[in-house]
């Protein structure tokens, strides 16, 4: 049984100062937040009753990751990109994923050009995935190939065309939205692709007073606009700014328990060791990292605790497992999975 980290409390309150962080740290973290506090407010008067999934779409723009936003259609996973987009000031395309879709409709290709003067050179003309918020939407309605044309553009921020490589602009994001893959004329994503999501986003259903409120603003004449309240510099000012925010040894601990106790080779677990295919990664505990400290300043903290490691655990390790056989035979599920993992921090 591996040893549990130590108490949350002894984690930075919301008021300490960490010793290792500058005044002039913490006073950029004061100008973020009251900024964040703004783009809260825009993008709740056009996106109604999913404050945790906009919450978790800023950490993941904060963190300088890519998220994949899952629902049924109609939830407004689409619209909540484009507002993103427009909030944080991003240059933003959309892709709409279908199965006739190639990858050079996304990365662009080289075309053969003949000059006046007969002489012929090849051009490269740039495809969509040339901006800093791509939109790929229904990424799961594309082919395998198609999808995996993002590996690298995900990894490296930049793409390989005719053996030439193309820089992609900076700050540079995927969000992609995805149906239920129960739904016919979808295609399951790779696992490498899967992998370089920071975050799986679940989207659910408003409830009832949200709902009632979007029917109400959105049937009406006129309907709110988002405005922009950073800009592409900003973000990425406040991108450097999260891997400032130190990390305490308990989150630390916190960290590389719920990581490595979902590897079936060495958890404690016998329900992982029994029902896990596959775990996690060394990337999974690099985006819980830079993800616990992005939901810390989201919060006006100057320092992240082992309840933003719980609270971040499913979204980040929830696509990074693969279950076995036995596992669906006897109803386990990856949350139940998740729930025992967290249960060793708690």
């Amino acid at each position: 049984m591996t040893s549990r980290p130590q108490s949350a409390a002894i984690e930075p309150s919301v008021n300490t100062v960490p010793p290792d962080l500058s005044t002039k740290v913490v006073e950029e973290v004061d100008r973020l937040n009251s900024r964040l506090k703004e783009a809260r407010e825009v993008i709740g008067r056009v996106i109604f009753g999913q404050t945790k999934v906009v919450d978790q779409s800023i950490i993941t723009l904060l963190a300088g990751g890519h998220a994949l936003l899952i629902g049924v259609p109609g939830l407004a996973k689409t619209r909540l990109v484009q507002t993103l987009g427009v909030v944080f000031g991003l240059d933003a395309k959309r892709v709409q994923f279908t199965p006739d879709l190639m990858p050079a409709d996304i990365l662009g290709s080289e075309v053969l050009e003949e000059a006046a003067d007969g002489g012929r050179s090849f051009r490269f003309i740039a495809g969509p995935v040339f901006c800093q918020l791509l939109m790929a939407d229904e990424i799961n309605r594309a082919s395998p190939r198609t999808q995996s044309a993002l590996l690298q553009a995900m990894q490296e921020r930049k793409v390989s065309i005719a053996g030439q490589y193309h820089d992609l602009p900076a700050p540079f994001h995927v969000l992609a939205t995805q149906n239920p893959l129960e739904q016919e004329g979808t295609y399951p994503l790779p696992e490498a692709q899967l992998d370089r999501f920071l975050l799986q986003i679940d989207v659910g259903y408003p409830d009832l007073e949200a709902e009632r409120r979007m029917l109400i603003a959105t049937t009406g004449v006129a309907e709110d606009r988002p405005h922009p309240v950073f800009s592409a510099a900003d973000l990425a000012q406040a991108q450097h700014l999260v891997r400032q925010v130190p990390v305490g040894d308990s989150v630390v601990g916190a960290i590389l328990t719920l990581v490595r106790a979902g590897r079936p080779e060495d958890s404690p677990l016998d329900l992982v060791r029994r029902h896990v295919a596959w775990g996690p990664g060394p990337r999974a505990a690099q985006a819980l990292m830079l993800a616990v400290r992005a939901r810390a300043l989201l919060d006006g903290r100057l320092a992240p605790s082992v309840e933003d490691v719980i609270a971040l655990a499913q979204p980040v390790l929830q696509h990074r497992m693969a279950l076995g056989f036995a596992a669906r035979a006897e109803g386990v599920s990856v949350a139940d999975v998740i729930a025992a993992l967290v249960a060793l921090v708690s």
